[in-house]
């Protein structure tokens, strides 16, 4: 499910990198869909030099705050291992952003047979969170003054 950001996919997405002068090119922008609340839930990173696919992971059952802290993790993650530096993260979810700042996902979803595989994969995510140091800025999208975040799934 995941792809690796070393040999990206051919895969450009159909935005573009707004001009404007808070928004750096040398970022990830993360979004997380989900086909109602709860219900099948997937989320990528889109790199904004380049418009290409960095990570996807899902569908699978979950919410979309849930999709949106697990793509900056995810994004985290992956820079970190990669030895990136100077990197930014755009997302458009203040909710995410604090989970993510406060180490918790402080979901409300049942947790059931059906959800315990994402159940698991939250767990990971913020045992990463408390396990490593976060260097890499972290941005709330500007949706108003920027248009969709490029990572968008364009389902609205």
């Amino acid at each position: 499910m995941a792809t690796n950001p070393v040999n990206p996919p051919d895969y450009r997405h159909d935005t573009v990198l707004p001009l404007h002068p808070d928004v750096t090119a040398n970022a990830w922008a993360v979004d997380a869909a989900c086909s109602g609340n709860p219900g099948p839930m997937e989320y990528q990173g889109i790199d904004l030099a380049t418009g290409q696919r960095i990570f996807h992971y899902g569908p699978m059952k979950g919410t979309n705050n849930i999709g949106e802290f697990l793509a900056i993790v995810h994004a985290l993650a992956l820079i970190e291992k990669h030895g990136i530096v100077g990197k930014t993260i755009y997302s458009d979810s203040f909710t995410a952003i604090t989970w993510v700042n406060k180490k918790q996902c402080k979901t409300k979803l049942p947790r059931t047979e059906e959800t315990q595989q994402l159940y698991d994969v939250i767990a990971r995510a913020e045992f990463w969170l408390r396990t490593h140091t976060i260097q890499t800025p972290i941005i709330h999208w500007q949706t108003r003054l920027w248009g969709e975040i490029p990572a968008d799934f364009g389902r609205k």
